[in-house]
Order: structure tokens, then sequence, then C-alpha cells
């Protein structure tokens, strides 16, 4: 195979011309940066042999394109879960997350101790319906093992036609085995905000992820709230909410926040740093706040828990967060390909590292949903028994100065369908419970005059 010798010699020659200059006069170099050079120079002759072997000797006959694909998918593997090369159609399917819908199963997914991993399910999707978690382990897609898939690899056999099933096989902890589980595709629409009253005064928002439009959505949800009537308090929930976009969050961060740090990142080169401060915008928006995590908040969501925590403008409330604490550069290449490399690592506004440890709520309550079974036998322990009062009793003297029920107020007194779903949402999840009291005391507390 000359052909394939003269493309390897080319390809060296090439590499070799792309290298720092090493010719410089030694005076004008640095002795690291030269025995760096030449160690590069050594590992590229590896390269390159190894390179020429293959296409000369391997069973098959294999492109220099596909080799050398897999040595950069290779390379970047080796550094982190989350730096990465993308195809031309990798490259679309990612520009895709940020703006419009895919069809797939709706879970976000990292590469964590080498194992393929559930970050979040997406709320309301086939995996969010079918139980999937936060920190389950994926080891096989369609019986084929997730071992040494990259993600996009992993990203492309999830996705797929809606209405097209789909067969994983996750293991997670507390279980002595694995369970395959089969999920219909379907689209999943990125919906980033969602917004609803918990109780007359109090107000609720989910912020899925953060897209290009998370801002605008949560502003117009924010006023929504604080026009029906003043806001007395505010849950704010980033459970299983994977990140996105770093500059939603900081405004986002900033709705609430009039000066100091939101976020700032150290890199290598110190050019590359970046802070990131809060502005005086006018809003004033003093009301208590919860911010609800889990263990599927990352990376902007554990920016948004950080900064509002470190200012001690809310309070954040739930179970450890995920830890994704680096950033990635995403540079789009000449060949329509793109290259996601990790740059640099966040900090929150007090200087802690986000990165392998996560965010540590102020008040830890443990991620539990109960199933409606559960739910009905809370709902019987909850039945005491009737105690005898004052108005049992024979010849009970009556209040004639108690407020009189008029058949309208009894009529308004039906619970809507609305607010029955709004009641059921909170009776079964404990952490939302206990933030719906904790802002509610907050606000009691706050109207106290202390003599």
């Amino acid at each position: 195979m000359k052909s394939g010798n003269s493309i390897t010699k080319r390809l060296l020659f090439v590499i070799i011309l792309l290298l720092p200059v090493a010719t410089l006069p030694l005076w004008d170099r640095d002795s690291k940066v030269i025995a760096q050079t030449q160690d590069t120079y050594q590992n590229l002759e590896t390269f390159t042999a190894i390179l020429h072997m293959i296409q000369e000797s391997y069973v098959e006959e294999v492109s220099a394109k596909e080799l050398l694909e897999g040595a950069i998918k290779g390379m970047l593997s080796s550094l982190d879960p989350h730096s990465s090369y993308m195809s031309p159609d990798d490259f679309k399917d990612l520009q895709i997350e940020t703006k419009g819908s895919f069809s797939g199963i709706g879970i976000e997914i990292t590469i964590k101790d080498n194992v393929l991993t559930v970050v979040s399910p997406i709320d309301d999707t086939p995996a969010f319906k079918q139980g999937l978690q936060a920190g389950d382990k994926i080891l096989k897609i369609e019986n084929e093992s997730t071992k040494d898939m990259t993600l996009m690899e992993a990203v492309k056999r999830l996705r797929g036609p809606k209405g097209t099933d789909v067969t994983i096989s996750i293991h997670r902890e507390g279980w002595n085995e694995i369970k395959d589980i089969t999920i219909t595709r379907n689209n999943i629409p990125l919906i980033s905000v969602k917004a609803r009253t918990l109780d007359p005064g109090y107000g609720y928002i989910r912020i899925r992820s953060f897209q290009a439009n998370t801002t605008k959505d949560f502003k117009k949800a924010l006023d929504e709230l604080t026009g029906e009537e003043q806001l007395k308090g505010l849950v704010l929930d980033l459970r299983n909410n994977p990140g996105g976009l770093l500059d939603q969050a900081v405004r986002i961060s900033d709705f609430f926040l009039n000066e100091g740090l939101i976020v700032y990142t150290e890199s290598r080169l110190e050019e590359n740093n970046l802070s990131y401060s809060a502005h005086k915008n006018g809003s004033q928006y003093t009301f208590p706040i919860v911010v609800l995590v889990n263990e599927g908040s990352a990376s902007a969501s554990e920016i948004v828990a950080g900064a509002l925590q470190d200012h001690k403008r809310a309070l954040v409330l739930g179970a450890q967060t995920f830890g994704k604490g680096s950033v990635q550069t995403i540079h789009p290449m000449s060949t329509g390909a793109g290259l996601r490399l990790t740059t640099a690592r966040y900090y929150t506004p007090k200087g802690r590292s986000i990165q392998a440890t996560g965010i540590t709520p102020d008040i830890i309550v443990p991620t539990a949903f109960l199933t409606e079974e559960e739910l009905e036998k809370a709902r019987e322990k909850k039945k005491s028994p009737h105690f005898i009062r004052e108005k049992d009793l024979r010849h009970h003297f009556d209040n004639d100065k108690a407020p009189q029920v008029s058949e309208d107020d009894k009529k308004d007194d039906t619970v809507s369908q609305e607010r029955q779903e709004v009641l059921d949402l909170i009776e079964k999840d404990t952490q939302l419970q206990q933030a719906l009291m904790i802002i509610k005391s907050a606000h009691l507390f706050s109207a106290m005059r202390i003599q």
C-alpha cells in the first residue's frame, strides 16, 4: 500500500508544520517548552508508524479519515467526560438542543466513573414517565454494551423517530440486578419555564433547562405571578435541571441580586478567565426565595443555586447536586464539525468550586415522591379520630358573632381542578412541602414586630 505510506508521510509533514516552532535559537525558548516539543515529535513518530502499519497490514482496508477521526475521539475522551469531537450531524443536533425540539426518550446523560449515567430525566417525557432517575447507570442500549461508547454515540442510539421503541438496561443503587426498560420515543419539547401559584401570594417557577429563551420566559412568568397579587414568597425549582447556557443562568441570578459576583471561571490562560457580576436593574423582588435542588441539578442550575446561596438571597433546600463545575467551549470547524473542549472551572461568589462536589443545600431533604399507593396510605394516617368539641355538647351556646358563610361563598370554596392539581403536587412532593412551609414561615416572621 504505497499510497497509504504516502498519506502517512504527508500527514506527519503537515502536523510538524502546525506544531509550535522549535527551530528558534535556544536562548529564545524556555527549556520546558523545548522538552515538551521534543516529546511531542517522538510521540507523533509513534503515531504515524502505527497509522502506517494499520494501513499496510490491517485485515480490512480502512480510510485515513476513519482512522484520524477515531484518533481524535480517543484523544478527547482521555481528557474528561465532557470534551468531545462532533461530526457535522452531531454538531447540528447540539444546536437543536438549545432551540427547538427533538425526538427521543428525554434524558440528559454523561460519563461518570467510565459508566454512561443519567444526569436527569426531562419532565413529562417518556423517560420521566417510566421512572428513570438521576444517577441511574445505563449499561446497555438495545442489548449493546455502553462500555467504551462515546456520549454522542449514546445520544444517537437513544434518539429516533417518534413512536419507535428503545430498550435500555439500567442499574440503580440499591438494586440487586439489572433491569431492562423499554421506552417509546416521542417528541421532546424543550419547554424551559413552568409557573403556578401554590397558595395565594406564594409562587412557584420551575426551570427545566437553561435555553436561549429562558430569561424571557422566566420574566414573563414572574410578572404574571406578581401581577396577580403581591408575592409573599417564591419557590424556584431547579431539580433535574441539567444546565444549559451560562448567560441565561447569570441573567436569572441577576433578577434577585443587586451587586457582587454571580460566578467566575478560572482557566490555564489568564486572558480567558471570566467573571459575571450583578447589576442594579431597578427590580425590587424582596420576597423570600427557596431554591429546590437534587441529584439531577447540574452545571448552570448549580451556578444559580450557588450564587443565591452565597449572597444569602435564597435558602437552598433538597439533596446534594450533581457537581458539574466545568466550562465547555464549542469550536465550530471549517468542515461543519465541532469541538467541545473543557476550558475552565466554575466558582461561586465565595470561591467554592462546584466540580465533583456540587452544592450542599442549607436544608437537606432527601428526594422522595410518593406513589399513589403511598399517598393513599399517608392520607389514611392523617385521618384522626373525632374529638368532642364545644359545639358537640348539648345546650352549647351559639356564637352569634361568627362570620356568616353565604351560598356564593360556599360555591367559591369548591376546589377547582387546577387547584386540586396543585394540592396533589404538594402532597406527593416532600421537598416542595418543606419549601412552601419555610417561605410561609419567613413571611410571617418578617411581619412580626419584636418588642
